[in-house]
């Protein structure tokens, strides 16, 4: 209900529905109404159902009072006088309506007994004309009499076709409930109320209250006096809370699904002035009001300095305090002095940062959120992202939509799923072409290296391991890539195959060698292609590390040499049940503690002995080597 003051909404109110929604004393004294009023008009016939009709101020003093009511809005009624037609408030009214992004609407022309009907038909073209310049289609035009009655029941029945015409509101699993009363009621607790958006709201859910991150339970809903079990988006709802105290709340906070409405400073918006108001410059200082909050605001224009009247921009807006508000949410703009409303729009990004201006990326990336369809947000956004990835709840936040929901649509235009993270199709499809690239390129400088492991390919195409990871699961799935332990190596790519005489020679010392190999140093030197040739033969098993824990060195054997080892040590020792020590180990191998120490360590660590205290035992179906 808009419109200007003394025009008669709140008598309206009470001819539809027989309530009187001047609640407050000083209300009733003035004759204006201070705050939103309340009432619900039940609709009979075919269609059934019920409108909350909300009651706003229409004196200029109190349009801030207006605005935390009308956010909410999804239709409005204007009413017009008859006796004085279109005022400054009316105008102001339907500009915060237009700004908001409401498009439906009745209009009704009151103390229409006290025209005649020349001057009846011309309020009610010039009340027709400017609801459509304001954006209102079709709006009907009822003339009413609250004194005669006359008109209540076409109103009524205006009203009800608006209902049937109007979608319901969509329910995008994320309940936010800005918050305009809160109060104590025995036997309930702390009941705060206002309008629900975006979401269902349940007895027994848990909601933060936001900003501040303070969390309760519903405990209880009513709409309009009537206890339910949840309540439909749209609707005026009382909700009793159960884990919160009353000096907790206040008008101005809402009730959010938890951590899906962050506090922040930064928000981005799709802007518009108002087709009357002064140009608007960036940098400047305004009343940011959105649900039933209000805060002192910076305006920063994105591709321009200034913002003339009429005129849509993408904006940033920076609070002087945390704000807590979902994407696609509208706001009002207002000045202090000259006290006027002078822009308004939706959020686009509710947890932004500061961008730079006249940024063509950053523009083209708002104006997708601006233009687009959820899809086509989260899609822009895991392009911007990249293999990088974005947070599942951080896409969430972006379309104010509830995770599983967001996740399906993901799911259906085939992002992957990796941990917390989603990537796009195109990335992901980049990164596992980015993989077999490094692959490629490894496998050329080294050939007769078995393959990389995880970090360095991470390092190598500068991604997060944890994304990494999920792409070569998938290449390996696709049997593009092989994984041999800790390595991967293309699937077409056979280090064996690129033996080199290095390699032969190399293999060729230690297996000479036996239980007593040559130096690792030694034996490389500082020849690179040895120190390739090495590794390739740790990797494909033909040489084994061996440790002294204690002497803290290792000594390479040769896989050979440890079968003829584990053969001479079951022959001498099969049948001793005590077990033998080390010394008796060596000598019955002919090697000394430098090499059967780390011997006899690794036959411990693959089970084909067992220690005990100074003493080893053989272990029955001893493993083999791998």
């Amino acid at each position: 209900m808009i419109g200007h003051v003394d025009h008669g909404k709140t008598s309206l109110v009470g001819a539809l529905t027989g309530t009187d929604t001047d609640r407050l004393s000083e209300e009733k004294v003035r004759g204006v109404s201070i705050v939103p009023g309340f009432a619900v008009l039940r609709v009979a016939g075919e269609t059934g159902g019920a409108i909350d009709l909300i009651d706003l101020p229409g004196h200029e003093r109190f349009v801030r009072a207006m605005i935390s009511g009308a956010t909410g809005m999804r239709a409005v009624l204007l009413v017009v006088d008859a006796r004085e037609g279109i005022k400054p408030q009316t105008v102001e009214h339907l500009d915060i309506a237009r700004l908001i992004g409401v498009r439906r609407g009745v209009v009704a022309l009151t103390k229409c007994d006290l025209v005649g009907a020349e001057i009846l038909a011309a309020r009610a073209a010039e009340a027709g004309a400017i609801a459509g310049r304001a954006g209102i289609e079709d709006a009907r035009v009822v003339p009413t009499s609250t004194v005669t009655g006359a008109g209540i029941a076409d109103l009524s029945a205006a009203l009800a076709d608006l209902l049937a015409a109007t979608p319901r509101a969509a329910d995008d699993g994320l309940p936010y409930l800005p918050i305009d009363r809160v109060f104590p009621r025995p036997g309930f607790g702390v009941v705060v109320t206002g309008t629900l958006r975006r979401g269902r709201l349940s007895v027994g859910d848990g909601v933060e209250i936001v900003p501040g991150g303070r969390t309760a339970t519903v405990r209880s809903l009513q709409i309009h006096g009537q206890a339910v079990r949840s309540a439909e988006p749209g609707r005026r709802t009382a909700v009793a809370l159960r884990g919160v105290e009353l000096a907790d709340l206040s008008r101005g906070l809402a009730l959010a699904v938890p951590d899906l409405v962050p506090a922040g400073r930064w928000i981005d918006v799709a802007l518009s002035a108002v087709a009357g108001a002064r140009p608007l410059a960036s940098g400047t200082t305004c009343r940011l009001l959105f649900g039933t909050s209000e805060v002192a605001a910076r305006v920063r224009l994105l591709d321009r300095d200034v913002l003339e009247p009429g005129e849509a921009a993408l904006a940033q807006l920076r609070a002087e305090a945390d704000i807590a508000v979902p994407a696609r949410e509208p706001f009002i703009l207002r000045l202090d002095s000259p006290s006027a409303t002078i822009a308004g729009g939706r959020v686009l990004d509710p947890a932004s940062r500061r961008r730079r201006r006249h940024d063509p990326r950053a523009l083209a990336e708002l104006r997708r959120i601006a233009e687009g369809r959820p899809r086509e947000i989260l899609a822009a956004r895991l392009a911007r992202e990249g293999a990088a990835g974005a947070r599942l709840i951080d896409l969430a936040r972006l379309v104010g939509i509830a995770p599983d929901r967001v996740r399906r649509s993901l799911t259906e235009f085939g992002a992957r799923e990796v941990a917390d993270r989603f990537v796009g199709e195109a990335a992901f499809s980049d990164l596992r072409a980015a993989l077999i690239a490094a692959l490629d390129a490894h496998h050329r400088a080294h050939p007769i290296d078995p393959g990389l492991p995880l970090d360095r390919l991470s390092r190598a195409v500068r991604q997060d391991e944890s994304v990494v990871s999920a792409a070569l699961k998938d290449l390996v799935a696709g049997r593009e890539i092989v994984q041999a332990g800790a390595l991967y190596r293309r699937a077409a790519f056979d280090p064996a195959r690129n033996e080199t005489e290095q390699v032969r020679a190399l293999e060729a010392l230690f297996r000479t060698g036996g239980l007593t190999p040559p130096d690792e140093a030694e034996a490389v030197g500082r020849d690179i292609r040895r120190a390739q040739a090495l590794t390739y033969l740790l990797a494909s098993g033909a040489l084994i590390r061996t440790t002294d824990r204690v002497q803290k060195r290792s000594i390479l054997f040769h896989r050979e040499a440890i079968a003829r080892g584990k053969a001479v040590l079951a022959e001498r020792f099969a049948r001793d049940a005590a077990g033998f020590l080390a010394r008796d180990a060596g000598a019955a191998l002919g090697i000394s503690r430098k090499f059967s120490i780390p011997l006899l360590e690794h036959l411990d660590a693959i089970r084909f002995t067992r220690r005990t205290g100074d003493r080893r035992i053989l272990v029955a179906g001893p493993e083999e080597e791998r």
